[in-house]
């Protein structure tokens, strides 16, 4: 790997912006793809967060336009970023780096008003940075082209099939021209990336730095046991906030949108810096609100998953997993948001009773133990089937605690015998040369003579009663 980005091949425009940005020497990822895309090769990069993926991907595109000239509505450069936030983070790269360059940059996303959207891409664009439903809108609505698209990347791959974007990329990716080079990045490689690759890409370079899914060794992971109530794990939470050393600013991840709020209030009310990050916020609020966590006023960050992907804080201290992910990968993200950059960072998981599946598929995934917190470290399966049987044997204090004391299978004893009793009542014979009939429920009526075997209904039974009651003849 080079020392320096000066042995990569980047033009002196963009070595020059790396070095004013404090960058010396690249990461892996960088330093084995950035050679390969300055010769226009498709390519597919597996990295884990944090290892400046977004950068490998920037600078060889800066080197690349700066031969050319855009047009009206027609995009140099198309990048596919499956959230707001990711899709204004590679914007942000762009004017870092792209400083020394008269390159022009729209961000398609929604939330913003078209009309702004619209006077860019009417001056003609040199990258346009988009999510996959915005961009599908503007193309409908006949402001942008596609068929002049040099370089084509689809960022956090991996996420985009997760949100279900797949056949909103197919439809883009089929508008654009055959001729073009396509980089995808990913932090986790499954089977569903792989046809991906097969169809957009062509014989592409493969770069992984990193096992697919592994977790930095930066980060030290711990487990919290916690109780199944909400307010129990609310405690949990502020206790293992206010008890972590070294806390400058942490994000809080939940599973559910609704719970992101409520938790966020929650902490407010007991004196915490706290704000609420999710998907059903406005494009407004999501920015003021990652401002102010970015700018240190504000402390602790709860967030949905749409925060999980490509956040570049690099100075995030903690990561609390309140709850346990569903989905193996999204723990490999979560935990990407601290230790970055080489610093060191600390990531707590709260794991209630019911999480037991998810973490053991977290487990598996990253291949390596996480260590419970001292003292949390739950019971042996042996020793809980104990203790729940002999809560299972003590009797029932409440009101009718004698009852429930009682064997279950006396009551159903005595109830079966009561019905027995019931089935065996005598019951007249229609014939007193038979025998009555067995398991009779109620007294039978009084029949008449059976039917010869020439009857109708086709059996010696007795006649249904309704059948035999006079019939009403109306004039």
């Amino acid at each position: 790997m080079t020392d320096d980005f000066s042995g990569l091949g980047l033009s002196s425009k963009v070595t020059e912006a790396v070095a004013a940005a404090g960058y010396d020497k690249p990461t892996e990822i960088q330093a084995q793809a950035i050679p390969h895309l300055l010769e226009k090769k498709d390519l597919i990069g597996i990295a884990q967060t944090g290892t400046g993926k977004t950068a490998s991907f920037v600078l060889p595109m800066l080197t690349l336009l700066e031969k050319g000239r855009a047009r009206a509505r027609m995009p140099r450069t198309l990048i596919l970023e499956p959230t707001r936030e990711l899709a204004a983070q590679v914007a942000d790269n762009f004017e870092k780096y792209g400083k020394n360059h008269r390159l022009n940059m729209a961000l398609i996303i929604g939330g913003v008003s078209f009309e702004e959207q619209n006077k860019k891409l009417d001056r003609g664009v040199d990258v346009l940075i988009a999510t996959p439903g915005r961009l599908l809108d503007q193309f409908e609505r006949g402001k942008i082209l596609l068929t002049g698209v040099e370089i084509l990347v689809i960022d956090e791959a991996d996420r985009m099939l997760d949100m279900g974007f797949i056949d909103d990329i197919e439809k883009i990716v089929s508008r654009l021209p055959p001729r073009r080079q396509t980089m995808l990045f990913s932090a986790t490689m499954d089977s569903q990336i792989e046809r991906l690759t097969k169809k957009f890409l062509k014989d592409p370079v493969h770069v992984q730095v990193s096992r697919a899914a592994s977790t930095a060794d930066t980060i030290d992971q711990k487990l919290v046991r916690v109780g199944s109530k909400p307010d129990e794990k609310r405690a949990a939470l502020r206790a293992r906030i206010e008890a972590s050393v070294g806390l400058t600013n942490a994000i809080i991840f939940c599973n559910r949108k609704r719970d992101v709020a409520t938790l966020a209030r929650s902490l407010q009310r007991h004196g915490h810096s706290a704000g609420a990050l999710h998907g059903d916020m406005d494009q407004k609020s999501r920015m003021e609100t990652l401002d102010a966590f970015k700018t240190n006023k504000l402390t602790l960050l709860v967030a949905s998953d749409v925060a999980a992907r490509g956040l570049d804080i690099p100075a995030v201290s903690h990561v609390f997993n309140f709850d346990v992910p569903v989905h193996a990968e999204d723990y490999v993200h979560r935990i990407g948001r601290t230790g970055r950059a080489g610093r060191s960072g600390v990531a707590y998981t709260l794991v209630g009773p019911s999480d037991s599946k998810h973490l053991d598929a977290i487990l598996k995934l990253i291949q390596k133990p996480i260590d419970w917190l001292e003292g949390d470290k739950p019971k042996p399966a042996a020793e809980e089937s104990d203790a729940s049987k002999s809560d299972a044997e003590k009797p029932s204090r409440g009101r009718r605690g004698r009852a429930a004391a009682k064997p279950k299978t006396e009551s159903r004893t005595r109830a079966q015998a009561e019905a027995e009793a019931a089935l065996e009542a005598p019951v007249e014979p229609r014939d007193k040369t038979e025998p009555a009939p067995k398991n009779t429920r109620k007294r039978a009526p009084k029949r008449t003579e059976t039917p010869p075997d020439d009857s109708p209904f086709g059996d010696a039974g007795p006649i249904p009663a309704f059948l035999l009651r006079p019939a009403r003849i109306t004039q």
